[in-house]
């Protein structure tokens, strides 16, 4: 029997229940149904529920039991046998990950069911269990919940539609209805039905949806045959993690229309198209560059249903949005109104339950939404895999001194933050990174060890095959690029200078204790040159530039833009439109490494004017002949005047049109010539005799009859150096000990110089590196050294006195110079 919320049955109070929820379907009449005795009572606010596939329900609940009882189990189930214990459905795989239990150990009992299917469709039942004999009870008759699906159904002649929002059962709450004709919303109807106005055309096609349930919208029908303007998803909703790469797939179709332009666009970009017709193509969005691509069967023309993919890389948190695909034909279009795909972009997190009395903890690898997909989950224990399994990690053996984290099967990259109390773990400020060809980066890392060990050895590599690993400051190819920027505490910082292609490569660092041996999961970085694509169109003198990349820079940078060696762009989008002409070239660079621009291209043919250098930057000893060069290209246009200058010389002329040519400066007198086939498009600035003061950036600018080269373009940064012996500590050496002297620069000296070591004045003839190694170090070893390069001798180094002491001397006469 029923009754009213608030009413009484058999003495049994009926308690008001709440009955909103903005994110589920909504019984807003709450009628209960009560049976019970003896102080058992199980209230539930409806006997039935009528709702849609893929929302999310609330079957509200409260129970009560007999004074002296303690409730010991409580749980929802939906079938039942005689003599037998029915099913938690908490335990049933079928519903895994579909359930939550609001309730408690008291009085409530509301059960949530997410992403509904039709076999969800049952009778659900609330049975509790208490502590004293025959304390068991089932409130029935429970719920009974009917999910169903959306279908429009057509009637009428060919010149009167009317069309139907038709379900298996009648939703509860009278819901408004929302219809959509070629994906477009339909203000004028809110009812389960639809009175086409006008004759529909062959490529009409409509759908309808609940108000508040968009997302859950019926498939499109054509009104006239069977072939219609269609837009069908593969998923409503997807789950991705960050930094993966996600496929956003739907099939479409335009009836017996061709398709003359079509575009993927986001939720996000609201705010930039409202006010036009067609929302932004998400390909040249700025948040997006170098990140998107449509793949799959995208051609234009006439067709049965096509397949279009959307892929995003390197998926950031910013990018959780709802995707769409829009087309136009020659006489109609796919609006832009109606429901695509969801994404949500997660991160993975270690949750760590507390001890039970057993001491049994589970550490469960948490997102903000379920995976796609169901993942196998993996698990690292101090950075070893422990286990490939499920989401969940179950023990009575966790240590304090552990760290645990975890990852998903195929993407071992994207692991969690380590968790643990007093642990082994490495922890870095980014999980991949992107950086240019020739800048320098560094690999921001931090680490924790038990406080009762001590830290040995701390270093990174790139290889590793399980056994032991090799030291990347011994790896030939990283002499002068690597400097460890750590220490052996918590910073375990790495810098890798004038970064190569070739250094692309996963970077863990691992450190050893006097009893332990530690890694980190690698890092991913990922070495980038600019490029520069041109977009042209055949009815436009407009020209689309983008500077791409092979990977999403980190830290979204400022994009500068020069057109002829003139700075014209400096923003955060990675394009710029400009009018085409045809000597003109572009180059780009990111903000802050001006040095590492693109190459300069020509928009229309071969011929444009355009200045390379070689060399980004050039070391070279103090007192040393450089050669600094450049070539060009004018187009077919003629040459009048050109010149080099420098960076030194910006505050002579910044007030003029054009910078003073370097031969006429007097700092250079007697020390600059202009060499080389300038009349074939090269020129090179020899500079002899350097000094340090002549460390700055070198440019080679010209003039035609119509135009010149701009200054603002980036040239060649000159660094001048001296050598210096370095010993720690010089005076203070004991015999018997190992020793290793260097000879430093300022700068990496290029063409990989042989090394000279002197020792009071004679060349020691076995020594041919940069590091002179002395081991053991001998009384005999106390002397003046000093270094040199390989034809430079004369300009050696300053000498540095070494003095060894013997350990069992209680004093040692220094000699000083």
């Amino acid at each position: 029997m029923a009754t009213k919320c608030g009413q009484t049955l058999n003495s049994v109070s009926v308690s008001q229940i709440p009955c909103s929820n903005s994110d589920t379907i909504v019984m807003s009449n709450c009628v209960s149904v009560v049976l019970g005795q003896d102080g058992w009572s199980v209230t539930y606010t409806t006997q039935s529920i009528c709702t849609l596939k893929g929302s999310t329900v609330d079957l509200f609940c409260s129970y009560t039991y007999p004074s002296g009882h303690k409730v010991t189990t409580t749980f929802w189930f939906t079938k039942m046998e005689a003599g037998i214990e029915p099913e938690d459905l908490g335990q049933d795989p079928e519903y895994a990950g579909h359930l939550e239990y609001h309730g408690d150990k008291k009085k409530e009992c509301t059960l949530k069911i997410t992403d509904l299917r039709e076999r969800d469709s049952a009778t659900y039942k609330f049975r509790l269990l208490t502590d004293q004999e025959g304390g068991k009870y089932s409130g029935s008759p429970g719920v009974t919940l009917s999910v169903t699906g959306l279908q429009v159904k057509v009637t009428g002649g060919h010149q009167d539609k009317t069309l139907t929002c038709s379900t298996t059962c009648t939703l509860t709450d009278n819901p408004t209805y929302i219809w959509y004709k070629n994906g477009q919303h339909l203000d004028e109807s809110t009812s389960p039905q639809y009175k086409d106005p006008v004759s529909s055309n062959y490529e009409d096609s409509y759908s309808c949806a609940v108000e508040g349930h968009e997302d859950l919208h019926s498939p499109a029908v054509c009104v006239q045959g069977q072939d219609c303007n269609i837009v069908t998803y593969t998923k409503r909703t997807i789950c991705a993690l960050k930094g993966s790469t996600v496929d956003i797939s739907c099939t479409y179709g335009s009836g017996y229309d061709t398709v003359t332009s079509s575009l993927w666009f986001s939720s996000k970009q609201k705010s930039r198209w409202r006010d036009k017709l067609m929302p932004e193509d998400l390909t040249t969005d700025p948040g997006y560059a170098g990140r998107v691509e449509y793949v799959g069967e995208k051609e234009r023309g006439r067709s049965t249903l096509r397949i279009t993919d959307l892929r995003i890389t390197d998926l950031r948190e910013e990018d959780s949005a709802e995707y769409k695909f829009i087309f136009n034909t020659q006489t109609s279009r796919w609006g832009h109104s109606f429901p695509g795909t969801t994404l949500t972009v997660t991160d993975l997190q270690v949750k760590v339950t507390p001890a039970t009395e057993a001491g049994k903890r589970t550490l469960t690898c948490i997102t903000t939404c379920t995976l796609t997909d169901n993942p196998t989950y993996i698990w690292y224990q101090n950075g070893h895999k422990v286990k490939e399994d499920t989401s969940s990690l179950d023990s009575d053996s966790f240590s304090d001194a552990d760290s645990y984290s975890c990852a998903v099967k195929g993407r071992d990259d994207l692991l969690s933050p380590a968790v643990c109390q007093k642990c082994w773990s490495v922890t870095y400020t980014h999980q991949s990174i992107c950086a240019l060809k020739g800048s320098t980066v560094n690999i921001s890392c931090s680490y924790t060890y038990p406080s009762n060990h001590e830290i040995k050895t701390a270093f990174w590599l790139t290889k590793w095959s399980g056994k032991e690993a090799e030291d990347l400051s011994s790896v030939p190819g990283y002499e002068g690029h690597i400097e460890y920027l750590g220490d052996k505490e918590s910073d375990c910082t790495l810098r890798i200078t004038d970064l190569r292609l070739s250094d692309s490569a996963g970077y863990r660092f691992r450190f050893i204790t006097s009893g332990e041996k530690f890694h980190g999961s690698p890092v991913p970085l990922t070495v980038t040159d600019l490029q520069v694509k041109i977009t042209t169109s055949l009815f436009s003198s407009w020209v689309t530039l983008t500077c791409s990349t092979t990977c999403t820079l980190t830290d979204n940078p400022t994009y500068i833009w020069y057109k002829n060696g003139h700075k014209v762009k400096e923003d955060t989008s990675s394009q710029y439109s400009d009018y085409l002409r045809d000597p003109d070239s572009y180059s780009c660079a990111v903000k802050g490494h001006g040095y590492l621009h693109s190459p300069a291209v020509c928009v229309r043919g071969q011929n444009c004017w355009s200045v390379t250098y070689p060399h980004q930057g050039v070391c070279a000893l103090k007192g040393s002949t450089v050669d600094i060069s450049s070539t060009y290209d004018i187009g077919d246009d003629t040459i009048t005047s050109s010149h080099w200058f420098s960076s030194k010389q910006s505050s002579s002329w910044k007030d003029e049109l054009v910078p003073e040519n370097l031969t006429t400066d007097p700092g250079y007198a007697g020390r600059v010539e202009y060499v080389g086939e300038k009349e074939r498009g090269r020129s090179t600035l020899r500079i002899t005799d350097l000094r340090e003061e002549d460390s700055a950036e070198y440019k080679f600018i010209f003039n035609t009859q119509t135009s010149g080269w701009g200054y603002s373009f980036p040239g060649t940064t000159l660094t001048v150096t001296g050598l210096q012996v370095r010993i720690e500590d010089p005076t203070n050496i004991i015999e018997g000990t190992c020793l290793c002297l260097f000879c430093e620069s300022i700068c990496f000296l290029q063409d990989n110089h042989s090394y000279i070591w002197y020792k009071n004045g004679q060349r020691l003839i076995r020594h041919e590196t940069k590091y002179l190694y002395l081991k053991p170090v001998s009384s005999e070893d106390t002397g003046r050294y000093s270094c040199a390069v390989e034809n430079y001798e004369d300009l050696h180094s300053l000498e540095e006195t070494l003095t060894v002491r013997c350990e069992y001397v209680g004093y040692n006469s220094r000699t000083t110079h």
